[in-house]
């Protein structure tokens, strides 16, 4: 018995083909360029043609730099973005796990009054804090330091990581909580055994959302560290394609290079992602 060919069911492939094509435009230009020459690329017309050979001296170039040319590797600076994102990414996650707990399990007087004001958080503007920002940070001792740019990140990001564990949280049932209190369990070893065990799918949505918006993030970083040697790959990368030699086949492969950790991490825990948004994670 041969299937009945669906029209709709064969626009709607189309479209997906159609829209799969349109994002892979830019990555195709991208790969493609970082492997030419740097004869290759400033020849515009083969702009879509295929490389040459297989040429990885950009790759090399953006990784150690070349300092007859003025063009800064981007080596130092990717230690940088692991050193602001991961301390940044488990101390947000940490903290919105305990006020997601608080405020799901832990109900006090004005809790939906906090809750709200914590999620305005997630709508002020990056430009808008900019100055005070800075000032804050010059005043506490930690301006123009990487530890001031993940006090940043963390208080940044304390609102999307409250929001996403407190609706994960609200899935738990309270039976189980109640049946803990009775058995003598306090709020921390509440949190301890019953819920951080849980709490799996929660932590790998706000990892990958962390550490992708962390990063990513170019504002903070460019406004807050001024020395080159601190600042993140994201600058670094802004430096490299703003030099007075525009070699765009280095400047591709230093954005691939600077891609790959988000894509990696990505790649190990996307699965858990879509697990953990099914799970209720973003639910409200």
């Amino acid at each position: 018995m041969t299937a009945r060919f669906n029209p709709a069911r064969a626009a709607v492939y189309a479209l997906l083909v159609l829209f799969a094509l349109i994002f892979l435009i830019p990555v195709y230009v991208l790969l493609s360029s970082s492997l030419k020459t740097f004869a290759e690329v400033q020849d515009l017309s083969k702009l879509w043609s295929l490389p040459q050979g297989l040429n990885l001296e950009s790759f090399r170039a953006a990784w150690s730099g070349i300092p007859e040319k003025g063009l800064r590797g981007l080596a130092p600076n990717l230690l940088n973005s692991f050193k602001l994102t991961i301390p940044a990414t488990i101390i947000s996650a940490m903290l919105g796990s305990m006020n997601g707990y608080v405020l799901s399990k832990w109900k006090f007087r004005g809790a939906n009054i906090v809750f709200p004001l914590m999620l305005f958080g997630m709508f002020i503007p990056y430009q808008a804090v900019l100055v005070p920002l800075t000032i804050t940070l010059a005043r506490v001792g930690l301006g123009g330091s990487l530890w001031g740019l993940i006090l940043v990140h963390v208080v940044y990001g304390i609102p999307i990581t409250t929001l996403i564990f407190r609706n994960y949280y609200t899935e738990v049932p309270n039976e189980m909580v109640e049946a803990s209190r009775i058995d003598g369990a306090g709020f921390f070893g509440i949190y301890r055994y019953i819920l951080f065990p849980l709490s799996l799918p929660g932590f790998v949505v706000v990892i990958i959302w962390q550490f992708t918006n962390i990063w990513n993030e170019f504002l903070f970083a460019v406004t807050t560290l001024q020395k080159p040697e601190l600042q993140p790959i994201t600058v670094a990368l802004r430096n490299l394609s703003g030099s007075q030699i525009k070699e765009w086949n280095v400047v591709m492969a230093g954005a691939i290079i600077a891609a790959v950790p988000t894509l990696i991490v990505y790649i190990i825990m996307g699965r858990y992602f879509i697990r953990g948004l099914l799970a209720g994670s973003v639910k409200g």
